[in-house]
């Protein structure tokens, strides 16, 4: 159970007129009674700050409004994940609005890897680009920056990745994280950071009398918070603070559905109810993630800032398309590095799978699952013809994989790298892996002992579970959005009866089951066979158990039928 004052718990359930489970989920993550409204009803109002409060905001904001003013050509170079895909399309869409076009640039991830290069700078400088912003990168791009600076361009970066003490050579850099920032936002996403730009950019044009002078409509940003929350939410940072509000309010637009591509990549999708968090990390990320992953890196932003309704339905099929073929090429990479590690005997402190020309779009994904498998951090390292490296990396709770790639890059082990807690890049030689693996090995061996980690599923609670208890699970969506930070609860339902347990896809098991008060539970644990819990919920057929796991909708029993989503199970005492 996750600890919480009870006390608190109870007085929560009470002022706020909620169940007790939801007063007891709120104190478990911290809420108190000040906290406790804007928690369930976060406005942008009352929680965005001053952007100024960003370091560097101040030249970056100058900066742009130069550019604008003189009618200078503006590009963007935006990393190929969502995160990145979104920060663009954000710039985009504002700098279009009110008549100044923008020249997009995504790296390919294959030819050109992660972060800004001096051959994009170039071309870029070709076309007549004055001034270029880096969203969700160029934090590390020392010597790409350089060179740009040699190549008369300006360049602002606007980043949330760790960044060192050294910062690269630029107009203003933006990031929350950098060491000597004191703004407290360090949880946002680039996305996040990217519309505090466009907010206090949108405040100087107000404040100079440009929209009047130009005869300018000034733009809605409201209408762009369905990208933050799709960035938001797909970068995995916590749902906490301003983030969350970002998301609740994201949602609220994305159901508007004005976005040309999101609404286009929706119906392709089958997005037919109200888009939650699940659907923005799930399904829509995915998608708008796969050119970039297997496939065409522009793809992504170009849907989202799409204006031509037919374009944007090609666009989305395309990307539809390119995601199917990344789950295929997901799940025979995932495959080998399993079996090697299996190979290995104990995976130890550090999961690591080494395969020669895995596809690295999909590494990153890989790492995901490990983790998840293994309950270690994960690294996933493809090695091409020439002997480099290109390495995803997950974590788990209490270890920061950012800090621990960055301090191997300063250790001499590494090419480039860099990220956040819970994520991380790196590109390493061939002939100092040994080196790697044994210096992460020890430095997350050391963490995990100094906080005594251990697997743990955390519950809110036990549920004795009712067929009615849609309107139980209503007051629990005041919760929502869910994500890091703000986990979905998780229930316990004791001493359930499994009645079938049935495959369903490749490696799912559907279950049907009776709990103790006789009432019917439809379940679902998803890549669960050949697992110990496929094992388990298979071989307890007419045998009491305890379930672990979430209450999800069930749409296709019924607008108010439920399901709960099985992540683990353990024996019922006899």
């Amino acid at each position: 159970m996750r600890e919480c004052d009870e006390r608190l718990s109870l007085a929560l359930s009470q002022r706020l007129g909620v169940p007790d489970a939801v007063g007891r989920i709120l104190a478990s993550r911290g809420i108190d009674f000040e906290q406790a409204e804007q928690f369930l009803a976060p406005t942008l109002r009352e929680m965005i700050p001053d952007p100024l409060c960003l370091r560097d905001m101040d030249r970056a904001v100058e900066r742009l409004k130069r550019a604008i003013q003189r009618e200078e050509k503006i590009a963007v170079f935006g990393d190929y994940d969502v995160d990145g895909a979104t920060s663009s399309s954000l710039l985009k869409l504002f700098l279009e609005a009110i008549g100044r076009p923008l020249e997009v640039y995504i790296p390919d991830r294959i030819r050109e890897g992660y972060g800004p290069n001096s051959e994009a700078f170039l071309t870029l400088a070709q076309k007549g680009a004055s001034l270029v912003v880096t969203v969700d990168c160029g934090i590390t791009a020392y010597e790409p920056l350089e060179f740009a600076a040699q190549q008369g361009l300006d360049v602002i970066v606007v980043d949330h990745h760790v960044a060192e003490t050294k910062l690269p050579s630029a107009v203003a850099v933006v990031n929350p994280n950098r060491l000597d920032d004191s703004s407290g936002l360090g949880h946002l996403a680039a996305v996040g950071v990217t519309f505090l730009l466009l907010v206090a950019l949108n405040r100087a044009l107000r404040a100079d009398g440009w929209y009047r002078e130009q005869g300018v409509q000034e733009p809605d940003l409201i209408r762009l918070l369905d990208l933050v929350a799709l960035g938001t939410v797909c970068d995995v940072v916590p749902l906490t603070g301003l983030n969350r509000a970002f998301v609740t309010q994201g949602l609220k637009v994305l159901a508007q559905r004005r976005n040309i591509g999101l609404q286009a990549l929706s119906d392709v999708a089958r997005v037919d109810d109200m888009p939650n968090a699940h659907h923005l990390g799930f399904i829509l990320g995915p998608r708008v993630n796969a050119g970039g992953r297997v496939g065409e890196s522009s793809l992504g932003a170009e849907l989202l800032t799409s204006k031509d309704a037919s374009r944007a339905w090609s666009l989305a099929q395309r990307l539809d398309g390119y995601n199917s073929e990344r789950r295929d090429i997901e799940a025979q990479v995932l495959e080998e590095a399993i079996l090697q590690i299996e190979a290995q005997g104990s995976p130890g402190d550090l999961v690591l799978a080494v395969g020669q020309d895995w596809h690295p779009g999909v590494i990153g994904i890989v790492a995901s699952r490990l983790k998840e498998r293994f309950d270690r951090p994960a690294l996933v390292i493809s090695f091409d013809e020439e002997g480099v490296g290109k390495g995803s990396g997950r974590s788990v709770r209490g270890v920061d994989l950012g800090a621990l790639v960055l301090a191997a890059r300063q250790q001499g082990l590494l090419i480039n790298g860099g990220g956040h807690a819970m994520a991380a890049g790196l590109t390493v030689d061939r002939d100092r892996l040994d080196e790697l693996h044994a210096f992460m090995s020890d430095r997350i061996g050391h963490v995990l002992f100094d906080i005594s980690y251990q697997p743990t599923l955390k519950l809110d609670g036990t549920l004795q579970y009712r067929a009615s208890h849609y309107e139980f699970y209503q007051s629990l969506e005041q919760l929502a959005p869910y994500g890091t930070g703000n986990p979905e609860p998780r229930f316990a339902i004791p001493n359930v009866q499994i009645l079938r347990a049935d495959v369903v896809g490749s490696d799912h098991l559907r279950v049907f089951a009776r709990t103790e008060a006789g009432d019917r539970l439809k379940g679902i644990a998803f890549r669960s066979v050949g697992r110990p819990l496929g094992d388990m919920l298979q071989a307890s057929k007419d045998l009491p158990i305890h379930l672990a796991g979430k209450l999800r909708p069930d749409s296709w029993a019924g607008a108010e039928a439920l399901q709960f989503h099985i992540e683990d199970a353990a024996k019922a005492s006899t």
